[in-house]
């Protein structure tokens, strides 16, 4: 599994709140139209307000390696280079074992008790 996390930066909240507007289509699309696509999502962020955080999650590195051949891809890209932004930092993040924060009793936990059982 990998996840894309992310932060991008636009120049004011307008221009943000454009972007976020005119690529809901897009997120739909990848998410309806690209295999392996297991949630994709660029969301206004409540606590910054010229900032998007980006969050992508992918079955495989083959499934997320199609997307970055993937028209929703290119589009994605252009949408947001009209769009005037002042920085970005998205990262890539192979994951090994995923399993729930809570455990049987509703408690929260850190640690990856599942795998330690």
């Amino acid at each position: 599994m990998i996840i894309v996390a992310g932060t991008i930066e636009f120049a004011d909240q307008t221009a943000r709140d454009a972007v976020c507007v005119a690529s809901i289509n897009l997120q739909q699309a990848t998410r309806d139209n690209e295999p392996g696509c297991l949630a994709y999502t660029f969301a206004a962020d409540p606590c910054r307000a010229t900032f998007v955080q980006v969050y992508e999650l992918w079955d495989t590195e083959a499934s997320l390696a199609a997307h970055f051949h993937h028209d929703n891809y290119f589009n994605m890209g252009a949408l947001l280079r009209d769009a005037g932004i002042v920085a970005a930092d998205n990262r890539k993040y192979r994951c090994d074992l995923s399993e729930p924060v809570y455990d049987e009793t509703h408690t929260a936990r850190a640690d990856f008790f599942t795998a330690t059982e």
